[in-house]
């Protein structure tokens, strides 16, 4: 199977873990976007969704799914995202999408979350996939340099073919920070977000998934935390 064929395959698994007559959390990024593929499919099943990026919300207008802001929800049900990695606990790595700091929001007010990832995302140790820390602007030296001490190799994410930072879509600038083996996700997610001018970190470990799907090629694997 393709990686595509996986994501698909996670997507359509996690359908079983939509809350009838809810509002359901729903992430950013490729294996997202199947999820909300086949959201649409039973539509007519949930009450609607809050979105955690832009580019998320459209995505569910698109396919006529009532979008949410997050102000107006007193509870989630379940939220449904990808992982650029997850390890046996359910920690997380977050944020190749840019996305982190609302996934995060919505993330910490589902009863659940359920992760959806093709295989090759587990990992023993987190930190194979650069570590993104999103910042605001006017920190973005301050942080780098805070983030080397810590062993960290930072480098400010830059727009597609240009030389200028990516913008989130807070308005905060993406460090990408590779060279760790996080080893404590949870006490790294702690000391990382206490750095003055750091928005969120996309370590997922004080609040990791309760539940993954990982898509393999012996079909979808469930593991529970």
């Amino acid at each position: 199977m393709t990686q595509d064929e996986l994501k698909q395959a996670v997507a359509a698994a996690a359908i079983a873990y939509v809350v009838d007559g809810e509002i359901i959390g729903v992430g950013t990024g490729s294996t997202a976007n199947f999820f909300i593929d086949a959201l649409a499919t039973i539509k007519h099943r949930i009450k609607g969704a809050v979105a955690s990026s832009e580019a998320t919300a459209a995505r569910l207008r698109a396919h006529g799914i009532e979008v949410y802001d997050l102000n107006d929800v007193a509870s989630i049900a379940v939220y449904i995202d990808g992982a650029d990695e997850i390890n046996a606990t359910g920690a997380m790595i977050k944020g190749g999408g840019a996305a982190l700091t609302r996934e995060k929001i919505v993330a910490s007010v589902a009863a659940r979350f359920v992760c959806i990832a093709d295989a090759s995302k587990l990992v023993d140790t987190l930190g194979r996939f650069a570590l993104p820390v999103e910042v605001l602007p006017m920190a973005r030296a301050a942080v780098m340099r805070k983030l080397t001490a810590l062993g960290g190799q930072p480098r400010l994410r830059l727009k597609a073919h240009s030389d200028a930072a990516f913008v989130t879509d807070n308005g905060g600038e993406i460090i990408d920070v590779a060279g760790l083996a996080i080893v404590d996700p949870v006490g790294l997610e702690r000391t990382i977000n206490q750095i003055p001018g750091v928005i969120a970190v996309g370590l997922f470990a004080a609040r990791g998934a309760d539940v993954c799907l990982l898509g393999g090629a012996d079909g979808v694997r469930t593991l529970t935390f």
